[in-house]
C-alpha cells in the first residue's frame, strides 16, 4: 500500500500529504447486544417476523437476528442500522478512483464506508469489511458534521460512499449526504445497485453522482457468483436515466471464463446504448484473484482492450480500460473528431481539451458537447 495520508486524533484527520492510500481500523470480536437507529424501510409479517425492504433479499428476522448485510437486524421490534455514525476507514483519493471521470476530473473525495454488503461476490476486493462479522467494537466513530469538517479541511470537492455498499448503510448515507450539501459538498455513491424502488428513490436523490457495478449481463453469473439477481441492478440503471438528474457511471470487472466472453459484452454494451444512451461512461476494469477466487487468473489486457472495442462499436462515446496502465484506455476522446479531451497516467491528468461555452462543456476542436460534469480546469490531484 501507498503511505499513509495522516494520522486520526479522535476522528480529525491530520494530513501532511495526499495519495490514493485506504486508513482502515482494525475490528475486534466480542459479542454485544444489537442495538442501532431506526430503519424506515421495514414491515411486519403475519408469523411475527420483520421483513426488510431496502434490498430485494427481503430477509425476515425473528428477535437478535441480523439480515445478510450483517448490519441491519431486528431489535425492539423494529429493525435498525448497527453502524450508524461508525466507519471500518477513511481516505483521501482522486475521484478518477470510484471510477469516475466524467465529474469533477482531477478533484478530491473524501472516501468512507461502514461493513457488510447485501451481495456476497466471491471475488470481492474488499472482502475484510465487506463481509466482516466482528466489527461492532472498534471503528471511527463519526458524525455527519465530522465528514463533513473533515472534507473542508482535507479540500475535498466530494465525500465518496464506497468501499462497501451504502445503501445497507442508507438512514448514515443520507444524513451525511444533507450535512455535505449545506457545505456545497457533492455526494458520490459506489454501489451495486441492488436495492428496492422507495429507498433507491430516497437514497439517489441526496446523491450527486454514482458509479453502478455492473458485474455482469447474465443472472447466472448474479445469482452463482454474487447470491443475487441481475434484473433490479438493470431497474435502477432505467431509474437513475429517467427519472434522476444524477451523473452516473458503470463499472463491469471482467473475470477470465465467468463475464467476459465476447456475446455478453456484445450484449451488455447494445443494451446500455438503447436503454441508457450513448454519453453513459462504461468502465472495464481487470480482476486480481482474491476471496474465494484465487485460483482464477487475472484479466488480460488484451480482453479490456477487446471490450472496449467493443463497446465502442456498439455506439457507447466513452468506454474506458482500469486496474492496468494503460494510458489510451483510461484516456478521455472526443466520440466526433477523435481527438484526445483528458489524458490519464494512471489517475494524473495530462492533455485538457476541453472549454465551456455558455451551459455546455465542449471538446475545442470541433464544439461537440462532452457529457458529465466538468470545469473549465481540472482539479489538481495529486498536487494538491
Amino acid at each position: 500500500m501507498a503511505e499513509k495520508i495522516g494520522r486520526f486524533t479522535g476522528f480529525h484527520i491530520d494530513v501532511h500529504r495526499f495519495r490514493p492510500h485506504i486508513l482502515w481500523m482494525a475490528m475486534m470480536s466480542e459479542n454485544i447486544e444489537i442495538s442501532g437507529v431506526s430503519g424506515r424501510y421495514w414491515h411486519p409479517l403475519s408469523d411475527g417476523r420483520l421483513q426488510c425492504d431496502v434490498c430485494p433479499r427481503f430477509c425476515k428476522l425473528r428477535d437478535g437476528q441480523r439480515g445478510l448485510c450483517f448490519v441491519r437486524a431486528r431489535a425492539n421490534d423494529e429493525v435498525v442500522l448497527t453502524t450508524y455514525g461508525r466507519s471500518s476507514g477513511f481516505g483521501v483519493d482522486p475521484i478518477e478512483k470510484k471510477p469516475l471521470n466524467h465529474f469533477l476530473p482531477g478533484t478530491k473525495a473524501l472516501s468512507f464506508g461502514t461493513a457488510g454488503c447485501n451481495l456476497a461476490c466471491k471475488f470481492c476486493q474488499n472482502w475484510d469489511i465487506s463481509k466482516s462479522r466482528e466489527f461492532d467494537r472498534l471503528q471511527v466513530s463519526a458524525t455527519p458534521k465530522d465528514i463533513v469538517r473533515t472534507a473542508v479541511e482535507t479540500r475535498s470537492r466530494s465525500v465518496a460512499y464506497t468501499y462497501n455498499d451504502p445503501v445497507i448503510f442508507l438512514e448514515y448515507a443520507v444524513d451525511v449526504a444533507q450535512a455535505c450539501r449545506e457545505q456545497d459538498i457533492q455526494n458520490v455513491a459506489v454501489t451495486a445497485g441492488y436495492v428496492c424502488p422507495e429507498p433507491r428513490e430516497e437514497f439517489f436523490g441526496h446523491m450527486d453522482a454514482a458509479n453502478i457495478d455492473l458485474k455482469a449481463f447474465t443472472d447466472r453469473f448474479y445469482w452463482k457468483v454474487c447470491g443475487g439477481h441481475l434484473q433490479p441492478v438493470l431497474e435502477t440503471l432505467e431509474y437513475l436515466k429517467n427519472e434522476t438528474d444524477v451523473w452516473f457511471e458503470l463499472t463491469t470487472l471482467l473475470i477470465p471464463g465467468e463475464n467476459d466472453s465476447e456475446a455478453e459484452i456484445e450484449q451488455m454494451t447494445q443494451w446500455i446504448v438503447e436503454h441508457l444512451g450513448p454519453d453513459i461512461p462504461l468502465h472495464f476494469t481487470a480482476f486480481h484473484p482474491d476471496w474465494k477466487m484465487t485460483d482464477t487468473p487475472s484479466t488480460p489486457v488484451s480482453t479490456l482492450t477487446r471490450s472496449r472495442n467493443i463497446g465502442l462499436k456498439a455506439g457507447l462515446h466513452y468506454v474506458y480500460t482500469g486496474n492496468v496502465h494503460d494510458f489510451e484506455g483510461s484516456s478521455t476522446y472526443c466520440h466526433s473528431c477523435r481527438e484526445m479531451l483528458i489524458g490519464r497516467d494512471w489517475y494524473e491528468l495530462s492533455t485538457w481539451n476541453l472549454e465551456s461555452r455558455g451551459s455546455e462543456v465542449v471538446c475545442k476542436s470541433c464544439g461537440t458537447e462532452i457529457a458529465g460534469l466538468f470545469e473549465d480546469q481540472p482539479g489538481l490531484w495529486p498536487r494538491v
